[in-house]
C-alpha cells in the first residue's frame, strides 16, 4: 500500500471513531435509500436462513448419507425382514410385508423430493447469495469507505475555516483544498448510485424468486400427495386382509404333553406286533460318510471360506455411534466387511450386530469386493 493509501485509511479510521465516539455527525443518505438496505439486508437473512433450514428439512440427520439409513427405509427393512420371518402363512406377517413395501416407495419418493428441490429451489438461492447479494455487499462497502473519506475531508476543510489561506487556497492549518473534496465528493456520488442500482435490480426481482418459491411448494405438494395414495393403498389393503382374517375359521388347539413326544418315539423303536422281529432289524445300514464328500471344492470363483479371508478391517481410532445404523467400536477391533455404501462409510459387523462404520476411522486389511457386497 502506497504512502497516499495508507494516509486515506487512517483518515477513514479516525472519521469512524469520531462518529462512534465523538458522537460526529457524517453525511446522511435519503429515507428511499436507507428502505433500500433495511430490505435488502432482510434479504440476505431470509436467503442464509432458508437454506439452512431446508437442508434440514430435506435431511434432518446429515450423518445419514446413504438412502437405506433414511428413516422410512429403516423402518421399511425393519419391517419386510420380520414379516418374511414369520412367512407367508401369518396373516400379521404379510401385513408387514405389505407396510414395509409402502414405506420403501415414501422412501423412493422422498429421494425425489430432494432432487427437485435441490434443483429448482435451493440452487437459486445459493445463486442469488454468491452473485447478487455479494455485489450489493462490495458496493455498500465501498459506499461506506468513500462516504468516511469525505466526511473527513470536509471535517478537516471546516476546521481550517478561519486560519490565512495558503498558496492554493487551502486554509494554512488544512491540507484539503476545494478540489480534493470536490473529487472525494464525486467519488462519492458515484459509490452510492452504483450501490443503489445494484439493490433495486435485486430487490425488483420478484418475479423469478416467487416462481423458485412455487417450485418448491409444488415439488412438496407431489411428494405428500404420492405418500397419502400409497398410505391410502396400504389402508385399504390391511383393511381386506383383515376381513380375511376374521373370516378364516379358527381349530381348536390342544397342547400336547411333554411325553407325548417320548413315547411315540419309543413306540416306534418297539419290536412289531406279529412280526417277531425287530424294526431296527429292517434298517439299512450303510458305511459312514466322510465330512469331506459335502465339501465344495476349491475353485478360482469362490473365495476361501476360511474367517481370516473374510473382508476385514481394524479399528485406528475408537468410534462411538451417534445416530440409528451407526457401529461402536474401538482401537484394534477387528471388524468384518459387508459392502461399501459410499466413499465415507462401510457397512460391518462387530460381535454379531451390524452397522454404519466411517472410513476415516479404520484401516482395512482385506477390501469388499468391488462386485458387490457380502452378507
Amino acid at each position: 500500500m502506497s504512502l497516499a493509501g495508507l494516509k486515506k485509511q487512517i483518515n477513514k479510521a479516525n472519521q469512524f471513531m469520531s462518529e462512534k465516539i465523538a458522537g460526529v455527525k457524517g453525511t446522511e443518505l435519503d429515507d428511499e435509500f436507507l428502505e433500500m438496505e433495511r430490505r435488502t439486508d432482510a434479504t440476505a437473512k431470509l436467503v442464509d436462513d432458508v437454506i439452512n433450514r431446508t437442508q434440514e428439512y430435506l435431511q434432518p440427520n446429515p450423518a445419514s448419507r446413504a438412502k437405506l439409513w433414511t428413516p422410512e427405509g429403516i423402518l421399511g427393512d425393519t419391517m419386510l425382514k420380520h414379516g418374511r420371518d414369520l412367512g407367508e402363512t401369518s396373516n400379521f406377517g404379510l401385513g408387514m410385508i405389505e407396510a414395509g413395501e409402502a414405506l420403501k416407495q415414501m422412501a423412493d419418493v422422498k429421494y425425489a423430493l430432494e432432487d427437485n428441490v435441490k434443483q429448482n429451489f435451493l440452487e437459486p438461492l445459493h445463486q442469488l447469495k454468491e452473485k447478487e447479494l455479494k455485489e450489493v455487499a462490495f458496493h455498500r462497502k465501498k459506499l461506506s469507505g468513500r462516504r468516511l473519506d469525505y466526511d473527513c475531508k470536509r471535517r478537516k476543510q471546516a476546521k481550517g475555516k478561519g486560519e490565512p489561506a495558503g498558496r492554493h487556497g487551502a486554509a494554512a492549518g488544512s491540507s484539503v483544498g476545494e478540489e480534493e473534496i470536490r473529487a472525494a465528493e464525486e467519488k462519492f456520488e458515484e459509490s452510492k448510485n452504483l450501490a443503489e442500482t445494484a439493490m433495486f435490480n435485486l430487490l425488483e426481482n420478484d418475479v423469478e424468486q416467487i416462481c423458485q418459491l412455487a417450485s418448491f411448494s409444488e415439488a412438496l405438494y407431489n411428494y405428500h400427495r404420492q405418500c397419502g395414495d400409497i398410505l391410502q393403498g396400504l389402508v385399504e389393503t390391511l383393511s381386506e386382509k383383515r376381513q380375511r382374517a376374521a373370516q378364516q375359521s379358527r381349530d381348536a388347539h390342544v397342547p400336547k404333553r411333554v411325553t407325548s413326544q417320548r413315547e411315540e418315539n419309543s413306540h416306534r423303536l418297539s419290536p412289531s406286533a406279529g412280526s417277531g422281529s425287530s424294526s431296527l432289524n429292517s434298517l439299512e445300514l450303510h458305511p459312514p460318510v466322510s465330512q469331506s464328500a459335502f465339501q465344495r471344492p476349491a475353485s478360482p470363483g469362490f473365495p476361501p471360506s476360511s474367517p481370516s479371508q473374510r473382508p476385514y478391517c481394524k479399528g485406528v481410532y475408537d468410534f462411538d455411534a451417534e445416530n440409528d445404523g451407526e457401529l461402536s467400536f474401538h482401537e484394534g477391533e477387528v471388524i468384518y466387511l459387508l459392502s461399501r455404501i459410499d466413499e465415507n462409510w462401510f457397512e460391518g459387523e462387530l460381535h454379531g450386530t451390524r452397522g454404519l462404520i466411517p472410513v476415516n476411522y479404520v484401516e482395512v486389511v482385506v477390501d469388499v469386493p468391488k462386485a458387490g457386497s457380502l452378507n
